[in-house]
């Protein structure tokens, strides 16, 4: 095959891994944001996108002259599917590069929100300990993850890694299986409004789809338990984010949040507002990218193109 021009939509939500490996297969240029309207001059003479966010829609393949589409992520709702596969447009994602950054993504939040990291770091940070008659401060108690009941929604690669670390801090893991298909012998499977109802942390690590969108509303989020934790680590749009303000602020639910319906985060958002802010973690869809994530699919990208390569020698 000969060589191919490759280039890369939106290296900046990449960070810092270096792309120069991309060179090898031929031209490669990299952009650090493409806006819609963009998308056709910078793809025009490109065999390969490299496209995290950025969509790949019809008028994209029918104005270009793609040969692969790479999707620098697992999930694959940014590129028109099935429209590639009439024209077609190979379409490689990575899969399983970010399980052990997510996993840990997922304890860290919820440890420092049972430990009330942030309430006690401000309480040093802030010369209130200096000022303290005892060794210690007990304002804000923590509680253990050892004897909770964690339920899981969605028991895939990522889930089933939660609930061996749950299982390892002592708590009684159950699940949720979104597809219906999923039937884990090691795990206590529940229905939804059951697994709400019982559980004192409930963790989502689901894809969105037509079975998650909108999964969790005010009815569900009403059915936890008070002071009950709920944790999405999976996408935004499977939580209503204002009811979840809501029943944070006025039945003292706690949350941990790595992904939000509209990405950026909006000006005005009902989270930015709540009174409760020490039960409150949002982090910006930053579980997926350690450093060794980030590398591994880099690494991964570039294997995706040397099958390409290899499937279509002689073309």
């Amino acid at each position: 095959m000969k060589k191919l021009t490759i280039v890369c939509l939106d290296a900046d939500t990449l960070g810092d891994i270096n792309l120069s490996v991309f060179n090898k297969f031929g031209e490669f240029k990299s952009y650090a944001t493409t806006k819609p309207d963009e998308r056709m001059e910078r793809l025009m003479g490109a065999d390969v996108v490299i496209t995290n966010k950025v969509i790949i829609d019809k008028d994209v393949m029918d104005r270009c002259e793609l040969k692969l589409i790479c999707i620098s992520a697992t999930g694959m709702n940014n590129v028109d599917l099935e429209y590639a596969k009439l024209k077609n447009i190979a379409v490689k994602n990575v899969a399983g590069y970010s399980t052990n950054s997510v996993v840990q993504q997922t304890f860290a939040s919820l440890l420092a929100l049972l430990n009330q990291i942030k309430f006690y770091d401000n309480y040093v940070q802030s010369g209130e300990w200096v000022k303290s008659d005892i060794f210690t401060n007990l304002d804000a108690p923590i509680s253990e993850l050892a004897g909770k009941k964690f339920g899981i929604i969605g028991l895939g690669e990522i889930g089933q890694k939660v609930a061996s670390v749950a299982s390892a801090f002592g708590a009684k893991v159950c699940y949720f299986s979104t597809s219906g298909a999923n039937n884990n012998a090691f795990y206590e499977r529940l229905e939804l409004d059951e697994l709400l109802k019982q559980c004192d942390i409930v963790s989502i690590h689901a894809p969105l789809n037509e079975k998650t969108k909108n999964l969790i509303g005010e009815r569900e989020l009403n059915l936890m338990k008070n002071g009950a934790i709920l944790m999405n680590f999976g996408r935004g749009g499977i939580v209503d984010e204002g009811a979840l303000a809501k029943a944070v602020d006025e039945r003292g639910l706690r949350a941990c949040l790595d992904v939000l319906e509209a990405e950026p985060m909006l000006a005005g958002h009902p989270l930015l507002s709540v009174k409760n802010k020490n039960s409150l973690i949002i982090t910006p869809h930053i579980a997926w990218a350690s450093s060794e994530a980030r590398a591994t699919l880099i690494a991964k990208i570039v294997q995706n193109i040397e099958n390409f390569i290899k499937e279509n020698d002689g073309n």
